[in-house]
């Protein structure tokens, strides 16, 4: 009795404490979300000429790199009239004064290939860097079992990246690309500066990108083949990056198999890896051994993977830093409410993505700044030659939008 008297009594003597600790947080009126990515490889291909660019750069024409940037702005104030709002931007994006938000009539179709089909076949799934794969490898699902509702064998962590805003999400939402502006952003422009988001259905919202904010340079990249058969995989270090991660999607030219590769040295999902991760959350994962460090310039793709397919596909990623604004700032003294007005957060990742065949060694780097140099290209005649009736990039980009969507539901 003594013992819970004391106890009840020291509970009575902090609870005071501990309610006056518990600051009421409310969420901000407005978010405002910008995804600015760098495309290098055959990947700038797809957004600037479609696949005939694409094919370009795959048979050495070169080109330069290419920026994106996706706009998000949600609030849970209702538009004062119709949805009105613009981002004014800082004069080095060299893309006139403002950036127009536009409010979509409808939500945006999900990425996918025109007339999927469930998956059918096998997928095989390999990890870690190396001439030979590891232990325990590969871990086959068969889709057909899936389908029967058995489960695969696949471990797979979960990686926290927030959500930002999306339309029919927000009580009032404006994006930008859209179909009012469908201007490209220049290879020259440049984040740097201070930026304004205004419109009827938000407060103002302010904010400045700084040199580390700012779009990350392009990923230079290039294979060879190994000695025993695996391909060797080089690039030099982005700058800013956080970290960086290989995945490789191939398939048979029948379609019975295809397989997926990462450079993560733990069994995990490679689908997970390709998007932007928060800084903190790639520093656990190169701790976990899933993301490489910003240090690493080389990875194996093990031999395995690369009888697997014709022509497999490599997609890389550097990852970036973040920039967060909250205001108005969280008041330091917790009895006060924090109620801000808006928060900004501005991601950053570089990508590149090329073929892991001969003749095309060097192609990552043509999207990286130009010609390779002397003996960076192909030799003349040396062009490879593809299987009649098979389109390597549109079966790797076909077989991998299958497993991820067809067989995760992702």
């Amino acid at each position: 009795m003594l013992m819970r008297a004391v106890a009840a009594a020291v509970s009575l003597a902090f609870a005071p404490l501990a309610l006056a600790q518990q600051q009421v947080i409310r969420p901000p009126i407005a978010t405002y979300w910008v995804d600015a990515s760098t495309i290098s490889g055959m990947g700038a291909g797809m957004g600037a000429g479609g696949m005939a660019g694409m094919m370009g750069r795959m048979m050495g024409g070169g080109g330069g790199a290419q920026k994106t940037l996706d706009l998000r702005l949600g609030s849970s104030q209702a538009a004062s009239g119709a949805p009105q709002a613009q981002h004014d931007i800082p004069p080095g994006m060299n893309m006139g004064p403002s950036l127009p938000l536009v409010t979509p009539v409808q939500a945006r179709a999900e990425p996918g290939m025109p007339g999927m089909e469930q998956p059918k076949g096998k997928l095989l799934i390999y990890w870690g860097c190396g001439e030979k794969a590891g232990p325990g490898q590969p871990v086959v699902i068969d889709f057909a079992s899936v389908a029967a509702g058995r489960a695969p064998n696949l471990a797979s962590r979960r990686i926290n990246v927030p959500d930002g805003p999306l339309f029919g999400r927000s009580k009032s939402f404006g994006e930008w690309p859209n179909t009012q502006e469908p201007r490209t952003v220049p290879p020259e422009a440049s984040l740097r500066g201070d930026h304004l988001v205004k419109g009827n259905y938000s407060p103002d919202i302010r904010f400045t990108v700084d040199d580390r904010r700012d779009f990350m340079p392009a990923v230079s990249v290039s294979s060879s083949a190994s000695a025993a058969g695996g391909r060797e995989v080089k690039w030099s270090p982005v700058a800013g990056a956080t970290g960086y991660s290989l995945v490789v999607i191939g398939a048979r030219q029948d379609e019975s198999e295809m397989v997926m590769w990462s450079s993560s040295a733990a069994q995990e999902m490679p689908a997970a890896l390709l998007g932007f991760i928060p800084p903190a959350e790639v520093a656990r994962l190169v701790r976990e051994k899933v993301v490489l460090p910003p240090d690493t310039t080389q990875c194996t793709v093990p031999q395995e993977v690369m009888k697997s397919s014709p022509m497999p596909m490599l997609q890389f990623i550097a990852y970036g830093d973040e920039l967060n604004v909250v205001h108005p700032p969280r008041p330091q003294d917790p009895k006060a409410a924090w109620e801000p007005q808006y928060g900004v957060k501005v991601r950053l990742k570089s990508t590149s993505m090329l073929p892991l065949m001969d003749g095309m060694e060097n192609m990552g780097r043509m999207g990286a700044g130009g010609a390779t140099g002397a003996g960076g290209g192909q030799a003349a005649g040396s062009e490879p030659q593809p299987q009649p009736g098979f389109n390597p990039v549109e079966e790797g980009v076909k077989e991998g939008v299958r497993a991820l969507r067809g067989l995760f539901g992702k």
